[in-house]
């Protein structure tokens, strides 16, 4: 997830939809505020293993792999098609019975298609000349509110399947910014800290104002959410091609000469062998609970 979050085109919350732990994540976001306190402590321990992983993946992305990301976008991205393509039949497999019911629901689908559409036209180039420096030196009140909103509204879309809150970022002229901070922190120096913890305030906020609304919409119009859902999913196809020229140095949009059929291969083989790999740990846990009860009586 943190890999699909720290670089444009893909969202962390289309990975935890393909593996199948998106609605248990969503849930343990909400119950983390919950009053009931065993919904809490299961939320919070659900939420360390990723928060762990995140951390790790993110670090590791930050240091590494947006360098590799910018010198070989064009493979990348062919990755990340694969990924999505071979995700989609997938999830709409696993919500046959959602998506069913009513196929004038299709509607929603097209809107997906069009919100991430939309937003990958605001080419985040022509805001090049917008790029900060989010050191304590540059910061006022003005620009504490403008890192405080993007944050909210970049997590907002990390948390949703399909659209990029790194694309967010370009768009507000913070990605490379926000980036150069946090290497910069790592590398001990501390005068990014204070953007940075007025960052993660906005993502606090944004999270939870998101997650209620996204798990109050899976539960009262699932079919509804699901069809946008693999409508962001599909639009994210064109976000993927476009993403080179939404780099700090721009490159043109992936065409057939750029597109690597190797990596797309390697994404398109990946998600089923995640899917697979899904299935056979949920039967080993099941598996070891029924051996349990079986002791246990």
């Amino acid at each position: 997830m943190a890999l699909a979050d720290s670089v444009p085109g893909v969202s962390g919350g289309t990975v935890a939809f393909i593996l199948g732990f998106y609605d248990n994540f969503v849930d343990s976001l909400n119950n983390i505020i919950s009053e009931d306190k065993i919904s809490r402590i299961s939320a919070l321990r659900f939420l360390s293993k990723i928060g762990i992983g995140w951390i790790v993946g993110f670090v590791l992305s930050v240091l590494f792999i947006t360098s590799i990301f910018e010198k070989n976008i064009y493979e990348i991205s062919s990755l990340f098609l694969g990924f999505i393509i071979a995700s989609i039949p997938l999830i709409v497999k696993s919500e046959q019975k959602a998506l069913s019911k009513n196929k004038k629901n299709i509607v929603f689908l097209i809107i997906g298609i069009i919100i991430v559409c939309t937003m990958t036209c605001f080419n985040p180039v022509k805001n090049s000349s917008q790029s900060f420096s989010i050191n304590i030196n540059n910061l006022n009140i003005w620009f504490i509110g403008y890192i405080f909103i993007a944050g909210m509204i970049a997590i907002s879309a990390m948390v949703l399947p399909g659209i990029s809150g790194s694309t967010i970022l370009l768009i507000f002229g913070l990605y490379a910014p926000m980036l150069t901070a946090i290497k910069q922190v790592l590398k001990l120096d501390f005068r990014y800290l204070p953007g940075i913890i007025i960052f993660s305030f906005g993502i606090l906020v944004g999270v939870f104002a998101t997650v209620r609304s996204v798990r109050y919409l899976l539960r009262t119009f699932r079919p509804q959410t699901i069809y946008c859902i693999i409508g962001l999913m599909i639009g994210s196809i064109y976000s993927v091609i476009m993403g080179p020229t939404s780099l700090e140095v721009s490159k043109s949009p992936m065409s057939m000469s750029t597109f690597s059929i190797i990596f797309f291969a390697i994404g398109c083989i990946l998600v089923p062998a995640l899917e697979k790999l899904k299935s056979v740990l949920k039967n080993k846990n099941t598996e070891s609970e029924n051996v349990e009860a079986n002791y246990n009586s």
